[in-house]
């Protein structure tokens, strides 16, 4: 018999603050949110203890301060991994220059985002932007061609043309350019020719792309749950500011297997509804699982990939700014928006909110009829899957 999965830290704060503050029965919180009514419990009496209601039980302020501590090598981490890959795209002691320090942000923007690299690399995000809205001039689209025949000559040679060879070969080929541009050129794509006797040892950039591919084409279909996830963040508007909403919908029956709401855009948010999708699901190594979204920096940070990684999930993400790539969680925003936001009006705060949302998604899930499935709701259209899936075994 396999172990029970344990419930995300975040699912025990919300049913938590459900139970108190809404007044309704702990049956009927737990119920709607999946949980076991004496898991909730146990809950409700570990927030007392920390509320210093009560003498019986441990605090968890020893857990907040490792969390802090794990949280603040992590990003440790991130900053030492940065400078590590960066090392292999500039030279030691000298200031990049604008090209050289567009090609390591671009490179590095997918694993970190561009701000993180940008500030631990002392360089302007700004004008990276700027930089990237200009046309290309003339010199760096030369520079493009000529980085082509460079890097076609030299694999060509088994890599073992340097500088004065490739410059030559250009020549004979009735290339025009000057033996330093050839040079500048190499030492950017990181590329040299055969050394004799003892080579020198470099960091190598990886020349393997780092952004996840588009895995979904726009096909939002499949044939069984936990197949394709669709994941995006949206935001509403309170009297207190805004607040964000983070869904991940299963593709094949429309269900919201995760969601959360927070008064901040940081990875924590989309991570909290990525956790519960899996806690949900039962999601572990080996699902043939596919997770889709947007290329925002949230879905594209560090953890999350990680985090994707370790439970087996294949990572898809579309195009920039392109609602089309995206268009079934889009989809679901804007129903969300539509029925529990424009249609009862703002709440004042983002407790508010998160109440609403426990209720509506009970209720979507389990209630709300789909077009797209028959008019069935998720939860009995996932029932039928079940049972035909049963029915052959049992025949």
């Amino acid at each position: 018999m396999s172990a029970p999965r344990k419930y995300p830290e975040e699912l025990r704060e919300r049913a938590v603050r459900e139970a108190r503050s809404s007044g309704r029965p702990i049956a009927h919180v737990a119920r709607d949110l999946g949980i076991h009514p004496e898991a909730l419990r146990n809950w409700i009496r570990q927030a007392e203890a920390d509320a210093g209601e009560r003498t019986d039980r441990l605090t968890t302020q020893e857990k907040d301060e490792l969390k802090r501590l794990r949280k603040e090598n992590a990003e440790l981490r991130r900053a030492n991994d940065i400078l590590k890959a960066a090392s292999a795209f500039f030279r030691q002691g000298a200031r990049p220059a604008p090209d050289e320090a567009d090609a390591v942000i671009t490179h590095l923007r997918d694993d970190f985002g561009v701000g993180p690299v940008c500030r631990e690399l002392d360089l302007s995000e700004s004008a990276y932007y700027a930089r990237r809205k200009r046309p290309p001039s003339a010199r760096s689209r030369r520079d493009t061609e000529l980085a082509g025949h460079i890097t076609r000559i030299h694999g060509a040679s088994g890599g073992a043309y340097g500088v004065r060879r490739v410059h030559h070969q250009l020549r004979r080929e009735g290339i025009d350019a000057a033996r330093c541009t050839v040079e500048r050129l190499m030492r950017t794509a990181g590329i040299e020719g055969v050394i004799r006797g003892q080579r020198r040892r470099t960091t190598v950039p990886e020349s393997s792309a780092v952004r996840p591919p588009d895995l979904v084409e726009r096909r939002f279909a499949a044939d069984r749950p936990n197949r394709l996830w669709v994941a995006d963040m949206t935001y509403v508007r309170t009297w207190s500011g805004w607040v964000y909403v983070a869904f991940v919908l299963d593709v094949y029956s429309r269900m919201v297997v995760g969601w959360q709401a927070a008064s901040h855009m940081r990875t924590e948010l989309v991570l909290d509804a990525l956790e519960q999708a899996l806690w949900a699901r039962g999601i572990h190594g080996g699902s043939g699982l596919v997770h889709h979204s947007d290329r925002g920096s949230q879905y594209l940070s560090l953890r999350y990939s990680e985090r994707l990684e370790q439970a087996g999930i294949a990572r898809s993400v579309g195009s920039v700014a392109d609602s089309y790539d995206n268009a079934m969680a889009e989809a679901l925003n804007g129903t969300f928006k539509a029925e529990l936001i424009e249609c009862h009006g703002p709440r004042a705060t983002r407790e508010q909110v998160e109440r609403a949302l426990v209720a509506w998604v009970g209720w979507y899930n389990t209630e709300r009829l789909h077009s797209a499935l028959g008019y069935a709701p998720p939860a009995e259209y996932e029932q039928n899957h079940a049972q035909q899936d049963t029915a052959p075994e049992a025949a």
